[in-house]
């Protein structure tokens, strides 16, 4: 928020564009939003999460999946929040976080009606490792290296057991 007098009178603006030069990165434009204490802006707050080390469903593999980086919301320029926290200690596999899981400071309301997810802790999708990959091919092929039927189901030894 900056105060611009203009005309010998004073008045609190807010930054809506800057063009910076190309090459200086100087400012050549700046377009500013006069406002008073009744003006609401919609904005795009980022979303922060803590306590993760106190997420059961995170320490037993869960994923936390981030549905909503920003939320979108309607408040004065004067109450701008700087960021969105989120909690997420005592979240289980399976568990959201939505909108109404935290308190939104006074004047400040999303600009949807419903109560959105922001994040969920999803179960775990743990792909094999090449070391299990490969573990589990020396099974297959058995204990003394014999050839057999692979993991495609062919048999791969080469011999034909169909009219013998």
């Amino acid at each position: 928020i900056f105060e611009v007098a203009v005309g010998g009178e004073k008045h609190q603006v807010l930054a809506r564009d800057l063009q910076l030069h190309p090459v200086t990165d100087r400012a050549l434009h700046i377009d500013f939003l006069r406002f008073n204490e009744n003006t609401r802006i919609v904005l795009s707050i980022p979303v922060v999460f803590e306590n993760e080390e106190d997420s059961p469903g995170l320490k037993r593999g869960g994923v936390l999946n981030i549905v909503r980086r920003e939320v979108e919301l309607l408040c004065s320029p004067l109450n701008i929040p700087g960021e969105l926290t989120f909690s997420l200690e005592g979240l289980e596999i399976g568990d959201a976080l939505h909108i109404g899981a935290i308190d939104l400071p006074e004047g400040v309301a999303t600009t949807t009606d419903r109560d959105f997810t922001v994040a969920t802790i999803a179960a775990p999708t743990v792909m094999p490792s090449d070391a299990e990959i490969a573990d589990s091919e020396a099974d297959e092929e058995g204990e003394d290296g014999a050839e057999g039927v692979g993991a495609t189901g062919v048999d791969e030894s080469g011999d034909d057991d169909e009219g013998d």
